[in-house]
């Protein structure tokens, strides 16, 4: 029999056995057969213009812990890869690109610009794919997917057309988030708003007739030359007068009305409000009730345009100071608060997006958000933690039209046709070659993309083949699970439902598995500015991909976010290193094995409790992967593992191993292969790699780890007779253990044990058990009584599970060394008690130390009692 190395190789074991599983197609998914149950999930498409980070690490192997457990289960077993085009993104770094060559993309024109964006996908875009690979992700790689590919492309358009001739789509010009470093709008949920510092400027407004003025209040003053009203609420009565007269706007000498509208909050400010309609989308609905211009004063580059007049030309900020310094000048400057408020950024380049009215496409929400919310509201899909449905609920119910142009290059381009003859307007699945209202042939396409998240919308059936009503689509579709973070529910989750229903009338997925970000130690999230990111592929060259796979999901709990501690890849890799050497350890005992039927009536107590303990992990391991509680099982089996199996059971049948009974070598071998065998497939879709390579290497033919049943409850294993004797064992055990280690007893030292209990059971189990104490306690001899007349001299004693226990001392260590040992000890703590609490009591220490100071000095005051408590027992021991 092949015996492992010494020392746990990751790097050589997980290429060979990846490259294995790649090479036989075990990761292939395959049509379920008649009455076989059927789990498929769709991976959340990595940007092609990424590397693989924690996020990605943690999201794909809780995906690839459901898929290797479905797969093993017996389950029809689909995961479809794929990427995703991320237009902006990667229309960014494919500029930057031709920016070191001094080109633009206006240089190269718009073909020539889209091949190069192809022949960058094709160098970078599978870059993150190859990373998951190393992870260990068993996604169906024939079945890889592109949301530019031409099936995906072709569902896009289907798609499109569809909703436009339902009306669902339309083009106007609204009030949109414009980014003017990325030069394309966004939506609403990709504008992130950060708490910033800035100020309200107090501006007077003089009445025409010259009665007065309004001040109004106002964060971005170089609106003000756009302002085409100033508002105040009807119910103000401190403005019930000056409604419908008109003011002159300042600098510019524009005349506008006071009008009334309940959108103004009294408190805010004045109570009153300047409307600017093109660069607030606010000012922008107020405009709409009451039929005001709008004027666009700041261009899509963020410089002023010619309706700015006099500042015309100048960049946004720069003219913000010329202004404020303007109406200083004129006295139109009232005052200047300092005012801390929420300013909208670009999610992608971190830009000050700018408001802007501009034509667009939409997408109109209100009849698709009604059947997703419906959807949730009875239970056909379900958000695992729960709490996250009240969240996406609560957007679909307050959603607005989704604005789904991009002024890009790169994406889905809108297939939409402006005949220049006629100015039809032609919607369509294949490009036209003329126009269906008047036959010319000069039709030019929309210049705008989609938003990307238009295509991953989709991606549930977009990826079985949809709109072709496929073989995969009939088996796989709705999915079973979707695996992703809490940030994009509203990105693509929500998304993805209303797609699913409106196109397949029913969900894209049965559960939404939500789980939180990975932060770094302090909480932070991991970013380049902070410089506090790690990199995956640096942790699985120095420690391998099974254990960053377990110490990501140690722990982490459904929708909460995870602290990333570095020493946990440590105490992670020590698991598996326990792991290898526990195999290694039953291999060069497994040498003369011979499989053969469990001899039941031949089992041991510490036979019997292992297999009842290995039962539960089963049953309990099942319940909770079905309820998505894979932080816990990772605990469960670590535990086991490592508590029960390692450091109880092994130890326990060492001398059945090493002995001369052939009988009880066999029982005991044919039960380590058992546990081990199953520990490891209850393991291996936590830990694939390592479980695969000792799994090789366990007699009998076995095929693939990854192919092999998942363990099942054996009812006749469940002994709970057992696990409370074992349990009264082991607790006995590490009592004594703890007494021979506080009075210093020498490891080698076999000594006399005195067991007192009142209970006929226990002293029976003790009785009869007493030769795990003789191996794991380095007991000589063990004495199991009811009571004792006298208690023996100079004695440790320790009671446990409500059996009292005697250590005698006397020939174990040199009485008067340890207690003077002893003594010494106890008179430093109380001096360094004295010392400690003396501090304390000084109120000048409290009153000036930090708080973390004191708490830290209190707590070692409590370790120093609870030192001497002992050190105090333990003497009373020697002096008995």
């Amino acid at each position: 029999m092949a015996i492992l190395d010494k020392v746990y190789n990751p790097k050589a074991v997980e290429e060979k056995w990846y490259h294995y599983w790649s090479e036989n197609g075990y990761f292939r998914g395959h049509l379920p057969a008649k009455g076989q149950p059927a789990f498929s999930i769709v991976m959340p498409p990595p940007n092609v213009t990424g590397s693989l980070h924690l996020g990605h690490a943690l999201d794909n192997t809780l995906q690839d812990i459901l898929t290797r457990w479905h797969r093993m289960r017996g389950d029809a077993t689909l995961w479809i890869p794929g990427t995703d085009h991320a237009g902006i993104a990667t229309q960014a770094r494919v500029e930057e690109e031709l920016a070191k060559e001094g080109l633009s993309k206006y240089d190269l024109g718009r073909d020539r610009f889209l091949e190069r964006v192809w022949e960058w996908k094709h160098q970078y875009g599978d870059r993150i794919t190859r990373q998951l690979r190393l992870l260990g992700s068993s996604c169906d790689w024939s079945r890889e997917r592109f949301t530019m590919d031409e099936g995906c492309s072709r569902a896009v358009r289907e798609v499109f057309v569809r909703l436009y001739e339902k009306g669902l789509i339309y083009r106007g010009s609204y009030i949109i988030n414009w980014c003017p470093r990325c030069r394309t709008t966004i939506s609403d949920i990709e504008v992130e708003h950060i708490e910033e510092a800035g100020h309200l400027w107090y501006i007077r407004y003089p009445f025409k007739d010259g009665s007065g003025s309004i001040v109004i209040a106002t964060t971005r003053p170089e609106t003000m030359l756009g302002d085409t009203a100033v508002a105040v609420n009807p119910s103000d009565e401190r403005y019930r007068d000056v409604v419908g007269k008109t003011l002159v706007l300042p600098l510019i000498n524009r005349e506008i009305p006071v009008i009334a509208d309940e959108y103004v909050d009294p408190a805010f400010g004045t109570g009153a409000v300047k409307i600017t309609p093109a660069h607030d989308p606010n000012d922008f609905e107020v405009a709409a009730r009451h039929n005001l211009p709008s004027i666009t004063v700041i261009g899509k580059d963020a410089v002023m345009t010619e309706e700015a007049g006099p500042y015309a030309g100048m960049e946004r900020y720069a003219c913000r100071g010329q202004l404020v310094d303007d109406l200083k000048a004129q006295g139109f400057l009232v005052k200047v608060e300092e005012h801390t408020h929420a300013v909208g950024h670009c999610y992608r380049c971190g830009t000050t997006i700018e408001p802007l009215v501009s034509p667009q496409w939409f997408v109109r929400m209100a009849p698709l958000a009604e059947p997703a919310i419906q959807a949730a509201k009875e239970g056909r899909v379900r958000f695992v933690p729960e709490r996250f449905t009240k969240i996406y609920l609560n957007w679909l119910e307050n959603i607005r039209d989704w604005c789904i142009s991009r002024q890009l290059w790169w994406g889905h381009r809108i297939p939409v046709w402006y005949c220049q003859q006629c100015g039809e307007e032609i919607c369509s699945r294949e490009d036209p070659e003329e126009c269906p209202a008047c036959g010319s042939t000069a039709l030019e396409q929309d210049p705008d993309v989609l938003d990307t998240w238009f295509s991953s919308a989709l991606w549930p059936f977009s990826t079985l083949g949809w709109p072709d009503r496929t073989p995969e689509l009939e088996a796989f579709y709705p999915t079973s699970v979707l695996v992703t973070g809490r940030d994009i529910i509203f990105f693509w989750v929500a998304r993805m439902l209303f797609m699913g229903l409106e196109f397949m009338g029913e969900v894209p997925f049965r559960e939404v598995l939500i789980h939180g970000l990975v932060l770094d130690a302090q909480g932070r999230k991991m970013s380049k500015s902070l410089g506090n990111g790690v990199d995956p592929m640096e942790v699985i060259e120095k420690y391998g991909a099974d254990t960053l796979r377990l110490m990501l999901v140690t722990g982490n709990t459904p929708g909460n976010d995870l602290r990333f501690h570095p020493e946990r890849l440590e105490g992670t890799r020590n698991f598996a290193n326990k792991i290898w050497n526990a195999a290694r350890f039953a291999l060069m005992n497994l040498e003369d094995y011979e499989p053969a039927p469990l001899e039941r009536e031949n089992l041991t107590l510490a036979d019997r409790w292992i297999l009842s303990r290995l039962n539960k992990l089963v049953l309990e391991v099942n319940a909770c992967l079905e309820a998505y509680e894979i932080g816990e099982v990772a605990r469960m089996l670590y535990e086991f593992f490592w508590g029960e199996f390692c450091d109880w059971y092994i130890e326990l049948i060492k001398p059945r191993l090493y002995g001369e009974n052939r009988r009880e070598r066999q029982v005991a071998q044919e039960v380590l292969v058992t546990v081990l065998g199953k520990s490891l497939q209850l393991l291996h879709p936590f830990m694939p790699f390592i479980t695969e390579e000792i799994w090789q290497h366990l007699p009998g033919e076995r095929g693939s780890i990854m192919l092999s049943s998942w363990p099942r409850p054996v009812p006749q294993d469940e002994d709970e007779q057992a696990e409370t004797a074992m349990g009264l064992v082991m607790a006995v055990i590490r009592a004594v253990r703890t007494l021979r280690s506080e009075m210093n007893v020498p490891p080698g030292r076999r000594a006399e044990v005195i067991l007192v209990s009142g209970s006929p059971e226990d002293r029976e189990i003790l009785q009869r058990e007493s030769v795990y104490l003789e191996n794991l306690a380095a007991a000589d001899r063990v004495q199991v009584v009811a009571a004792l007349d006298r208690p023996p001299s100079r004695a440790a004693t320790a009671v446990t599970s409500g059996v009292q226990i005697f250590l005698p001392l006397a020939g174990l260590i040199d009485l008067e060394k340890e207690q003077a040992r002893l003594e010494k000890e106890l008179q430093k703590a109380r001096a360094e008690l004295e010392k400690v609490e003396k501090k304390l009591a000084r109120p000048d220490f409290r009153a000036k130390a930090p708080a973390a100071i004191v708490a830290k000095e209190e707590a070692r005051a409590a370790e120093l009692k609870s030192t001497i408590t002992a050190l105090t027992k333990r003497l009373s021991y020697l002096g008995s």
